[in-house]
């Protein structure tokens, strides 16, 4: 498994929000790709990273400090929030992003998906968001009546490269991840599966790892901040 350590980005800081609500934002670093290579020095491979404000607006704000993280970084980093249209995904694919993160066009306009999966192999990734396993959209903030798993079944002949499921409740909540629900999404589909929301101890990415499920990876971000979960640590629980 692998760790994406989280760097969500609000008015250019890293912050980390409680439970989704912007207005519940701690400011951790006002150097986001300062932080990007404290995650990267200690040994991480992979790097999650979210434009809270775009997520929001449908269109990048924060395009600046993931520029910078791009560009003094030398691991492969995901990118999701405001991404929703072709044009976009291009732009940031050209930037040397790795993966984009589609959620809300993900609910709105699965072709769009799909044919960003065939035009760009292993580089896009569907974020399904969800609170009580139901999908939330436009920044978590517009309820729909999706199912999670239903919505990550309808791209199971996608191409895409991996699913972020992030259970809302759980997330900046340093209550522990929702492991059965993502043991169950992950079981019903053949696509990687990311767990997200809750990560904030060792013993939650052990209980991950030996959940039944063949996760991907898993994505912590507060308790990377705060120190309950020490990175060393993380990434020999994970890689052994």
């Amino acid at each position: 498994m692998i760790l994406y350590p989280a760097i969500d980005l609000k008015d250019g800081n890293a912050v980390r929000l409680y439970k989704g609500e912007m207005e519940q934002a701690t400011v951790f670093n006002d150097n986001p790709a300062a932080q990007a290579l404290e995650f990267v020095n200690a040994g991480c491979e992979w790097l999650h990273l979210v434009d809270l404000n775009g997520a929001f607006a449908g269109e990048p704000v924060n395009a600046a400090p993931v520029e910078d993280i791009l560009r003094q970084t030398k691991v492969p980093a995901q990118l999701g929030g405001g991404i929703r249209d072709m044009a976009t995904i291009e732009r940031w694919l050209d930037k040397g992003l790795a993966r984009v993160i589609l959620g809300t066009v993900a609910v709105e306009n699965p072709d769009l998906v799909r044919q960003a999966a065939r035009a760009f192999p292993g580089q896009v990734a569907v974020g399904i968001d969800a609170r009580k396993g139901m999908v939330a959209t436009k920044g978590w903030a517009q309820e729909t009546d999706v199912v999670a798993t239903d919505l990550a079944r309808s791209f199971e002949d996608a191409g895409v490269a991996a699913i972020i499921y992030t259970d809302i409740n759980r997330d900046g909540a340093m209550q522990g991840p929702n492991i059965e629900e993502t043991a169950a999404l992950a079981n019903a589909v053949s696509i990687p599966v990311i767990a997200s929301g809750g990560v904030s101890t060792l013993d939650d990415l052990r209980a991950l790892k030996s959940c039944g499920a063949p996760l991907n990876g898993a994505i912590s971000g507060r308790a990377l901040y705060d120190g309950a979960i020490d990175l060393a640590q993380a990434l020999t629980v994970l890689r052994a």
